[in-house]
């Protein structure tokens, strides 16, 4: 196998940046109910209330971090089994854990590559990148990838395309 020209792998903060930071918002107030034992504006609504003894606002506090920690874990893992190769004469996408899937594409058979963004991904400099070679359907789709406009620079200089 050649040497790769290009590594990558989606990224979790381009990929999901309004669930990255509220996962962390998560995390933050779940420490904070944690430490204090008290919920801002909720805990003195319940103030006159009698609570059982097992029912500790700290445990509030825990399962906020654990529910944040928990997502932000699962979105890394999944970001770090995918992976893009690009060679000088085929793109490598592996993805998966338990399950794996290969997609090798010689570069001599890419016919179009098109890159899409929305506005916010564009201010990350992220998108997503659509690869095809025969017929209608895409090839190959990657989502979140870190600056797409250079990948598809490069592949189109690959496949003879530029």
């Amino acid at each position: 196998m050649s040497q790769p020209l290009y590594a990558a792998r989606p990224s979790v903060w381009r990929m999901h940046p309004f669930g990255t930071l509220f996962n962390w918002l998560l995390v933050l107030a779940g420490a904070y109910i944690a430490v204090t034992g008290s919920i801002p504006y909720v805990s003195a609504l319940l103030a006159d209330t009698p609570l059982p003894a097992w029912a500790d606002l700290r445990y509030v506090g825990y399962l906020l971090i654990a529910w944040g920690l928990l997502q932000l874990l699962g979105w890394w893992i999944s970001a770090l089994f995918d992976h893009l190769e690009i060679t000088a004469h085929e793109l490598v996408w592996t993805h998966g854990f338990l399950n794996k899937q290969y997609t090798e594409t010689n570069m001599a058979s890419v016919r179009t590559v098109r890159v899409r963004q929305s506005l916010l991904q564009r201010l990350l400099n992220a998108g997503d990148l659509v690869i095809y070679t025969t017929g209608d359907e895409p090839e190959l789709t990657i989502k979140g990838l870190p600056r797409p406009g250079e990948i598809r620079v490069l592949i189109k200089q690959q496949s003879g395309g530029e």
